[in-house]
């Protein structure tokens, strides 16, 4: 019985033995990795950041009335093109009872004063013609008259523009016709005919009746993470899409950084603005969505390595490639890298062009079983 355990286990030591040596075998009769090789190339490099915003008009003007009142006319419609001076919309006034009673209350005293200097003015010219008084004493009653009689129009003036915006001889000043300060494109009537609408004053903005601008001069405003403000500055070049204008590039130069940020969705960004270079005559509607590429920096024509290609050595963090001197056979060779966009890397020195660089992170192709 023992010899037969005896026999089993000195089996069991030869079959793993075998079985060790015919896998040690098979190791040793596998292919070596044969490693690829790719030589450098000729970019254009451009590294850059991204931001999102939308194309606004450089300078928007909100067309406001300076008195309180009713939309009685509009003659404009957005898309509309407008100069400076054309009518807008009229107003009918509906007046302040306050001020209209305020208004009629000065009509009347400016009456009473009038009819008692035209008194004092007619026994004055009385007593001038009989001689009794002098040429001095009488001009004066004739200068006060005449105030007075200055005074009760300017009045009666008055009181007509409470109570309806206007008066005789205002002729186009007149309160109640709108008119637009600026030329340019009508963007927005926010108004409609029958609304009520408030006067521009210092305590009130007032009712906005319309927004003019001039779209030839439009700007990208927009937004950039605090992740990457710092690596931007003004007068870079921008490369601006459009959203709704397909295979359409325009240039821009970034204007202005915001020096405080806002939390947007728990990230601060910076507004920045950039002005849009247009070369053509292609319209671009206020308010559309468009992303700007911000050039960081660009070189053109220089020779060019994949990003995947470039070692660092663990110690040093130096940049290196392995340069192919025979068969299968490599050496280290410190490069000088530029411009990244992080696909192709500029190489300013260390290898030549006709190097042939070792792909040295190369993906093993999947062994599939049986």
């Amino acid at each position: 019985m023992k010899k037969t355990i005896t026999v089993i286990i000195l089996l069991l030591i030869v079959v793993i033995f075998g079985g060790a040596l015919y896998y040690l075998y098979q190791k040793n009769q596998e292919d070596p990795v044969t490693y690829k090789t790719e030589q450098s190339t000729t970019e254009t490099i451009i590294k850059k950041t991204v931001a999102t915003g939308s194309i606004v008009p450089k300078e928007e003007v909100l067309i406001k009335p300076n008195i309180s009142g009713i939309i009685e006319e509009i003659y404009i419609e957005a898309g509309d093109q407008i100069n400076s001076g054309d009518l807008i919309a009229k107003i009918r006034v509906i007046p302040n009872v306050s001020s209209l009673q305020s208004a009629k209350n000065a009509v009347q005293t400016a009456k009473i004063d009038l009819d008692n200097q035209e008194r004092v003015f007619n026994r004055q010219k009385e007593l001038f013609d009989k001689g009794v008084i002098s040429a001095n004493e009488f001009d004066g009653a004739d200068v006060t008259y005449k105030q007075s009689k200055q005074n009760y129009e300017a009045a009666q003036q008055n009181y007509q523009i409470v109570r309806t915006g206007t008066t005789r001889g205002l002729g186009s000043a007149a309160n109640t016709l709108i008119r637009s300060t600026v030329t340019g494109m009508v963007l927005e009537v926010p108004v409609k005919q029958g609304n009520q609408v408030i006067e521009s004053n210092n305590f009130n903005d007032g009712t906005t009746i319309a927004a003019v601008a001039d779209v030839g001069q439009m700007i990208f405003e927009g937004n950039v993470d605090e992740s990457e403000v710092g690596k931007i500055k003004e007068n870079l070049p921008l490369e601006i899409t459009v959203g709704a204008i397909e295979n359409k590039k325009f240039d821009a130069v970034l204007d202005y950084i915001a020096p405080k940020g806002k939390e947007e969705n728990g990230a601060i960004q910076f507004e920045i603005k950039g002005t849009l270079n247009k070369k053509d005559t292609t319209f671009i509607r206020a308010g559309l969505s468009a992303n700007a590429s911000i050039i960081l920096a660009k070189v053109d024509s220089v020779m060019a390595l994949k990003e995947s290609l470039i070692q660092y050595d663990p110690k040093t963090q130096k940049p290196f490639v392995e340069v192919a001197v025979g068969e299968q056979e490599f050496e280290n060779r410190d490069v000088e890298l530029g411009v990244s966009d992080g696909i192709n890397v500029e190489v300013k020195s260390g290898i030549d062009k006709e190097d042939k660089i070792k792909v040295w992170n190369q993906i093993k192709k999947p062994e599939f079983g049986n």
